[in-house]
């Protein structure tokens, strides 16, 4: 059997596409990079990018199926998700303003690697936009007759994508010049963060199934 191409480049186009439109996802890996540096962005990066696998198993398992058809399943994801981003804006809003790399715990900064990774990989496992698009783009853009074998590298070559993406927004919003700039912002930046993520909340509780 010879690799589908076309498809494969057609879902990674669409995948990549989604990937890009800033989102809760985007917006979390922004506050990580400027409130805890550049180890913890790249843990969290991890983290998203790993949520991507337990998507495509349940899609691949025939899971997302009952998700898809399900009105009650999908408003549970999608209530638990809002939720969570609104968990998230409080957490920004009562937090103290950023402070400069010289001026942080290094150490502190590594024992929090697992909380980084388990930060982003609930923000996308909870994230209805990843559901939407295992649900919608990925069974209609995935032939019923590919291979099982070419679709567990689909999404594993999606989730290295991903991870990718957000390495590349980690290291450019890290860049000192880019990051002191965000500092001069003080407080306002955990209050302009909050308001983001309240914001995205509504949008997930608006969010229809299709």
């Amino acid at each position: 059997m010879t690799f589908p191409w076309l498809e494969f480049a057609a879902l990674m186009l669409a995948f990549g596409i989604n990937a890009v439109i800033p989102g809760a996802d985007f917006a979390m890996v922004l506050r990580q990079s400027i409130a805890h540096g550049r180890r913890a962005a790249l843990f969290t990066s991890a983290g998203i990018a790993t949520a991507i696998l337990v998507h495509g198993s349940y899609t691949l398992l025939g899971i997302g199926v009952i998700v898809g058809q399900s009105l009650l399943a999908f408003n549970i994801i999608k209530w638990i998700g809002a939720a969570y981003l609104v968990w998230l804006a409080i957490s920004a809003l009562r937090a103290p303003a950023p402070k400069p790399p010289e001026e942080g715990d290094l150490s502190t900064a590594r024992r929090g690697d697992f909380a980084a990774f388990a930060l982003g990989f609930l923000t996308n496992l909870l994230n209805p936009k990843a559901v939407l698009f295992f649900l919608a783009l990925f069974t209609t853009l995935v032939s019923a007759h590919t291979g099982g074998d070419i679709k567990v590298l689909y999404v594993g070559c999606m989730s290295l994508m991903l991870f990718a993406w957000f390495a590349l927004v980690s290291v450019f919003f890290t860049t000192p010049s880019v990051r002191q700039g965000f500092f001069r912002f003080g407080r306002w930046f955990n209050r302009v963060t909050g308001i983001t993520f309240i914001l995205l909340a509504v949008r997930v509780a608006l969010a229809q199934q299709h």
